[in-house]
């Protein structure tokens, strides 16, 4: 599903005034190899964080554009990543949208709860016997804890993925799942869709 119920307007024409900003820079950078002799490196690299700075707007909206046709509880979602991303707790959430998941991932144990970010938070806590597997979201009810979801062999870049990062991919490479994870050892925050994972801010996402 295409997020067709989002405004794309606003976030189009931020995007597009913050490429040609970059746009800006990469031209002074060409003239300035005419005139300048200093090392350009530096002006590469804020180039770069800019790059980096714009995809992560993006994917930020573009998230809740993907997730509010499917549950409510977006904003329950919202803070209960922020708090782990703080705490640097590892988590995997798993929102089930148009697809079928039932042959797809392992079952673990069925919890049946309205969403809260305190519940899904407490099954991520370390040393929790659920925490290792993946909670999956059906609407606006936590379904289940520790899934066990299909691996993908991608790598993205030159760092191997970790296991939570593969199984995001894996899920989102063979239905149209959205998967949320935490990062247990950066508390970066990312979510895999439809095959590609991407980082989103670690602040304002509601």
């Amino acid at each position: 599903m295409d997020p067709t119920n989002c405004d794309m307007s606003p976030m189009k024409q931020t995007l597009k005034e913050e490429l040609l900003h970059v746009i800006h820079s990469l031209q002074q950078s060409v003239e300035a190899m005419d005139t300048d002799t200093n090392c350009l490196l530096g002006n590469f690299e804020k180039i770069k964080e800019k790059f980096v700075a714009i995809e992560m707007k993006a994917a930020t909206f573009y998230l809740n554009c993907y997730l509010s046709p499917f549950t409510e509880k977006y904003p329950e979602l919202s803070h209960c990543v922020q708090n782990m991303s703080t705490r640097r707790h590892g988590g995997l959430i798993v929102i089930e949208r148009e697809d079928s998941l039932a042959t797809l991932i392992r079952p673990g144990i069925h919890i049946g709860a309205e969403v809260t970010h305190s519940l899904i938070e407490s099954i991520f806590f370390p040393g929790n016997p659920l925490h290792d597997g993946a909670v999956l979201i059906s609407q606006n009810l936590i379904d289940s804890a520790a899934n066990v979801l299909p691996l993908s062999d991608r790598h993205t870049g030159e760092k191997k993925l970790g296991t939570r990062h593969r199984a995001a991919l894996g899920l989102s490479e063979v239905s149209d799942a959205l998967v949320m994870v935490v990062s247990e050892e950066t508390g970066r925050i990312s979510f895999a869709f439809k095959g590609n994972l991407y980082p989103i801010t670690t602040h304002g996402i509601i």
